[in-house]
């Protein structure tokens, strides 16, 4: 079963985690139209924190990666947001890091930095509403849910509250090689090396504060090449056009689905729209000079 995110208003599942974060920093105090707010995402955190802050009055200045697609700066920019491009080659630690340098942008002009990784309103978010949904659709028969990791907040939000409704759920990882996290569930060791991949949304160089990986019970590290040909194959045999995250989770799910010795009822997303890809999963030429099988 493929819940589709992309069907939200700004074609993501990060519209959940926006609006959530958004809503407590003002119930909070901490946040008033007028207010400028500064985040660090690999640009689909933004595209909502951009739909959220424009319909409430705040400013936005968004930091990211500059290995994220052109169609999500442009997207970002259409809807208002300031965007920062800055290093992808570098790890957190370093100045031009996009959350190090988000954190510092926020620091030296007194702004809001929303902070997805450590706030805890994107976890809540996805406990009280993707969770709840996904157990209300399938009227609470469901085996295994696949996810990635970004911030954590839907793998730590939705499986938790899997978990609460049935301990026997399954929560899989589908991680991008490279990516820290899928071989730590799997040896309990952070490999002495981190990779890079083109996967954009998951993956990480260190585990989030908003990860909580004790709920993983399998985990799958996907390729590059992998990811790009599942989510080109739901596009030609499902008429489904989802980013590149989806394509790993997808690819995951499948490899989990094939290992089982009967038949499961087996969740995961279409994270965000393929139409933020258009320049790389489905250009030809591009995934031709850069994927490799």
């Amino acid at each position: 079963f493929l819940k589709l995110e992309l069907t939200n208003p700004g074609g993501t599942i990060q519209d959940r985690i926006a609006l959530s974060m958004i809503t407590v920093a003002e119930e909070e105090g901490r946040i008033s139209p007028g207010d400028t707010l500064v985040e660090a995402t690999a640009g689909n955190t933004g595209v909502g924190l951009a739909l959220v802050a424009r319909q409430k009055g705040y400013k936005l200045k968004i930091v990211m990666p500059d290995k994220m697609s052109v169609e999500k700066n442009y997207c970002l920019q259409a809807m208002g947001a300031e965007v920062v491009l800055t290093r992808s080659d570098v790890n957190k630690g370093h100045p031009a890091y996009y959350q190090d340098l988000a954190q510092a942008i926020a620091h030296e002009s007194g702004a809001f930095y929303v902070n997805q990784f450590c706030n805890r309103a994107n976890v809540e978010a996805h406990y009280t509403t993707t969770g709840p949904e996904i157990w209300q659709q399938l009227d609470g028969k469901i085996d295994a849910f696949v996810c990635g990791v970004g911030t954590g907040g839907t793998l730590t939000g939705v499986g938790g509250f899997l978990k609460e409704m049935n301990p026997e759920v399954e929560i899989v990882l589908a991680d991008p090689e490279g990516s820290v996290l899928g071989p730590l569930v799997e040896t309990g060791k952070v490999p002495a090396e981190i990779g890079s991949w083109h996967v954009e949304g998951i993956g990480e160089d260190f585990v989030p504060d908003n990860c909580d990986l004790s709920l993983v019970d399998h985990a799958y590290s996907i390729s590059d090449w992998e990811s790009f040909d599942a989510a080109k194959q739901l596009l030609l045999q499902e008429g489904i056009m989802a980013g590149s995250s989806s394509g790993t989770l997808l690819a995951a799910a499948l490899k989990y689905c094939q290992e089982q010795s009967h038949a499961k009822k087996v969740v995961t997303l279409a994270c965000d729209t393929g139409n933020r890809y258009l320049s790389k999963v489905y250009n030809d030429k591009w995934t031709k000079e850069h994927i490799t099988l």
